[in-house]
C-alpha cells in the first residue's frame, strides 16, 4: 500500500468507524457466539501472497464484528465506561502515524514536554494539590501509564524501595531479603483485584482492611491492622485507598486515613480509576479531600473522560521516590540534555521503556470539549444513574444496595442471591442489554452503570422497562416451581 491508497483506504475506514458509532445501537449488544467461534473463519497460517485491502475489509464485518461486544452501545451498561470520542480517535491516529517510542527527551521531545504539561492542566482540572504538578521547577508530577493496575504497581515497587532504604539506614544489619520478609501492604475489602496482584508482583504480604456498612474502610479499620502487625514485628509500608469501588462505587475516608498513613511512614497510593474523572466538577471535587496526606494519585482518562484507552493518569509528590526506584543508565540511552530537569526521563515513571505519544489524545480532547463540556458529560451521566435509581425505588419488588454517588447503581431483588443469578442470566441471555454482578457481603447484586458517550434518557427506561418484564416473569415461574415442590 502507497501513499495515495493509504489516503483513499484511511478516508474509507473513517467512514467505517463512523458509520459503526453512529449506528452501533441497531447492534445486538453482546454477540452470539461461543468460544473458538473465530479460528474455523480463517485459515490456518498467514498467506503466503498479499491479499487485496478489500479481502481484509469485507472480514470484518464477517469475521470480527460478529465476536465483538459493543462497549459504547447505549444498551451496555457493563463494567465501568471505556471512554470514546471522535477528537480522541483523530489524535490516536496522528500518534500511530508519527510512531514515535518516547521513551527518553530525546527519542521525541514534544512526546516527553507534551504529556508533562497535559497531566499538570488534568492535574489543575481535579484541583491537586501543588506538589503534585510539575511546573517548571515542581518535585512533584504526572505521567500516563496504561492502566490503574500498572500505576497501583509502580506505587508498590516505589514504596518498597523507598521503605528497604530507610530500614536499612536505621538497621543495617537487616538484609533486603529479610525486610522484604516482613513487608505488609493494605488495601480494603472492597479493593480492585488489581492491588493484591501488584503484591503478587511486588513479592509482598498484602492484607484486607475491613471495611464498614458503607463499604468504605475508616481510620480506627486501618489502625487496628496496623497496630497488630507492628506487634508481631512486620513491617506497613503502602496503603492503597479507593475512591469509587468496582463493586459499588464507595468511597475510602481520605481525611481519616491519610494522617495514619504519614504518621506511621506507610506510602499511600490513590486509586481513582473510575471516579477520578468526575472531581473536575466542583460538587464532586469534595471526594478528593485528603488527597494532600497522599504519595501517588490516580485516575483512567479511558474511563470517564472521552479519551479512547489506553490513557492512566499518575500522579507523584516526589518524582525522585518513583526514578529511584527505576532509574537505570545505560549509555545508549544517555545524551547530552541529560540533567535537564528530572520531570522529563518518563523511562524511569513506569514498567516498559517505549511508550506511545498517548498525551495526543488528552491534548485534542481538553482542547476540543473544554473544561464545561467534559463536566456537562459527566453530569448527564449521574443524572442518568440517578434516574434509574428512581426507576428502582418505584418497584416495590427491588431494592438498591449501595448509596448512588455517581454513575453506577447496585441493585437486586428482594430475595435469594439465586433468584437475582437468574434473573441476571435472563438480563444477559436477552442480548437486549448488558449486565455485569458484583458481590456485597453476602447478596448477590446487579450493577447498572452509566457508559455509552450516546446514551440518553430513553436508553435508560427502556433497560428499566426491560428488567423489569424479565423479573414479573422470572417471579411466576419461581413461583410456580415453588408450590409445585
Amino acid at each position: 500500500m502507497d501513499a495515495a491508497e493509504f489516503r483513499k483506504r484511511g478516508k474509507e475506514m473513517v467512514d467505517y468507524v463512523a458509520d459503526y458509532l453512529e449506528k452501533i445501537e441497531k447492534r445486538q449488544v453482546f454477540p452470539d457466539v461461543e468460544p473458538g467461534y473465530l479460528r474455523p473463519l480463517i485459515a490456518d497460517c498467514a498467506p503466503q501472497d498479499p491479499e487485496s485491502f478489500e479481502d481484509v475489509f469485507k472480514d470484518i464485518e464477517k469475521i470480527i464484528m460478529p465476536g465483538v461486544t459493543h462497549w459504547h452501545s447505549p444498551y451496555f451498561f457493563a463494567y465501568f465506561p471505556a471512554a470514546s470520542s471522535f477528537p480522541a480517535l483523530l489524535a490516536d491516529m496522528l500518534c500511530g502515524g508519527i510512531g514515535c517510542v518516547g521513551f527518553s527527551w530525546a527519542s521525541s521531545p514534544a512526546c516527553t514536554e507534551l504529556e508533562t504539561v497535559m497531566l499538570d492542566w488534568l492535574g489543575k482540572m481535579v484541583n491537586l494539590p501543588e506538589e503534585f504538578l510539575a511546573g517548571k521547577d515542581g518535585q512533584g508530577g504526572g505521567v500516563i501509564q496504561g492502566s490503574a493496575s500498572e500505576a497501583t504497581l509502580i506505587a508498590v515497587l516505589a514504596a518498597r524501595t523507598k521503605t528497604i532504604r530507610r530500614v536499612q539506614s536505621q538497621q543495617p544489619e537487616l538484609t533486603e531479603a529479610e525486610i522484604m520478609g516482613k513487608l505488609v501492604a493494605y488495601a480494603s475489602d472492597q479493593a480492585h483485584s488489581s492491588v493484591e496482584r501488584a503484591a503478587l508482583i511486588g513479592a509482598v504480604k498484602i492484607k484486607n482492611v475491613p471495611s464498614d456498612d458503607t463499604f468504605s474502610v475508616c481510620g480506627s479499620a486501618l489502625k487496628k491492622v496496623l497496630d497488630e502487625d507492628k506487634a508481631a514485628g512486620l513491617i506497613p509500608f503502602f496503603f492503597c485507598a479507593t475512591l469509587g469501588t468496582t463493586p459499588c462505587c464507595s468511597f475510602d475516608k481520605l481525611l481519616e486515613l491519610g494522617p495514619i498513613c504519614n504518621k506511621e511512614n506507610i506510602w499511600m497510593h490513590i486509586d481513582a480509576a473510575y471516579a477520578g474523572s468526575a472531581f473536575i466538577c466542583p460538587e464532586f471535587r469534595h471526594l478528593l479531600n485528603g488527597v494532600e496526606f497522599a504519595d501517588s494519585f490516580n485516575f483512567n482518562p479511558h474511563k470517564w473522560l472521552l479519551v479512547n484507552f489506553d490513557c492512566s493518569a499518575m500522579w507523584v509528590k516526589k518524582r525522585s521516590d518513583l526514578i529511584g526506584a527505576f532509574k537505570l543508565e545505560p549509555l545508549y540511552l544517555q545524551h547530552h540534555h541529560q540533567e535537564s530537569g528530572s520531570s522529563l526521563w518518563l523511562q524511569h515513571w513506569q514498567i516498559p521503556l517505549g511508550r506511545r505519544f498517548r498525551s495526543l489524545k488528552l491534548w485534542f480532547v481538553l482542547r476540543m470539549y473544554g473544561v464545561k463540556g467534559l463536566q456537562e458529560h459527566i453530569r448527564k451521566h449521574v443524572r442518568l444513574s440517578h434516574q434509574f435509581e428512581h426507576l428502582v425505588l418505584q418497584d416495590e419488588r427491588f431494592e438498591i444496595c449501595a448509596e448512588v454517588v455517581l454513575g453506577l447503581v447496585c441493585f437486586r431483588l428482594k430475595g435469594s442471591n439465586e433468584l437475582n443469578e437468574a434473573l441476571l442470566q435472563s438480563i444477559n441471555d436477552a442480548k437486549k442489554i448488558h449486565l455485569v454482578p458484583c458481590h456485597l457481603r453476602e447478596k448477590f447484586v446487579l450493577r447498572f452503570a452509566i457508559c455509552s458517550r450516546t446514551v440518553e434518557s430513553t436508553h435508560v427506561k427502556f433497560a428499566w422497562q426491560h428488567i423489569s418484564q424479565l423479573a414479573t416473569d422470572l417471579l411466576k415461574t419461581w413461583e410456580q416451581n415453588h408450590h409445585q415442590q
